[in-house]
């Protein structure tokens, strides 16, 4: 996987850059596993009710099997394919019995790796294993934090975890925020590490190359009028004058929303770094 950066033949090229994942396959996506995308953006009785969202090219979502509960089954990756709605690779996976799903990529996974889920599994990069089968020091990924849910956390392109001790019946486990977390030994997670790490080193280079990805313009309160935004008006440039409020005058920028009582809070032994 490398960056492309595009030589400045003009304005718009200038820094621009996209990702080449070497594993992708040039192919088109499974039919069967396709469904209508809903765009949520744009105005609701002539006002706008998702900022800084709208237009982009037309896409169809991909149905991803975050589960992954056929259990002794061995499949066998046929592509891995880009997915316009998530950052991560996803890889079409054709079990024996017939049957076709969409999983989240690993960053070593490639066309004609065969994988498998479940207690029996070898410890090998794709494969889904509970927690308790995991050797101390594994790094996983698409962890899920219900039994049999699903993975629910650690599915962005690059991420990862680590799986850090077995306790009684709970895992210990170490996010990319250094958050330590306790998560139920049953729970299944993959092995490795989510593909297209470099996602977040790509340069948008033009505000047009955005728009087709369905991102509008984001204006600042402080350029706006005091109608529009609490942070408008005042002659020239002004400083806020005020903690950072969103748009409807609630607390912004670093005003922290967990809830003290949150009940999950016995299962973070330790809490993330502050940045």
């Amino acid at each position: 996987m490398a960056i492309k950066v595009y030589k400045r033949n003009n304005a718009g090229r200038r820094n621009m850059s996209v990702v080449k994942p070497e594993a992708v396959t040039d192919c088109a996506p499974e039919k069967s596993l396709l469904a209508p995308y809903k765009k949520r953006a744009g105005r609701s009785h002539g006002k706008i009710s998702v900022r800084h969202q709208g237009g982009g090219h037309k896409r169809r979502f991909r149905v991803i099997d975050f589960r992954q509960n056929k259990f002794g089954i061995s499949g066998t990756v046929k592509s891995i394919e880009k997915d316009p709605n998530r950052s991560a690779l996803i890889a079409l996976v054709a079990y024996a019995d017939g049957e076709k799903r969409y999983i989240l990529a690993t960053q070593k996974m490639r066309a004609g790796q065969t994988v498998v889920s479940g207690e029996d599994a070898p410890i090998e990069d794709g494969n889904r294993l509970p927690l308790r089968e995991i050797p101390v020091g594994t790094i996983i990924c698409n962890i899920e934090l219900k039994i049999g849910k699903g993975g629910q956390i650690v599915r962005s392109a690059g991420s990862q975890a680590t799986l850090m001790a077995l306790d009684g019946p709970m895992a210990q486990v170490k996010l990319a925020s250094s958050e330590i977390r306790l998560v139920s030994k049953d729970c299944y997670a993959t092995i490795g590490q989510v593909s297209n790490f470099e996602h977040s080193a790509v340069t948008i280079g033009k505000a047009g190359r955005a728009r087709h990805m369905n991102k509008r313009p984001a204006v600042r309160g402080s350029a706006m009028n005091p109608v529009d935004h609490p942070h408008g008006g005042g002659e020239g440039r002004q400083p806020l004058g005020m903690h950072p409020k969103t748009p409807w005058g609630k607390p912004a920028l670093g005003k922290k929303t967990r809830k003290k009582k949150n009940p999950t809070n016995k299962y973070i032994v330790r809490r993330r770094n502050k940045k």
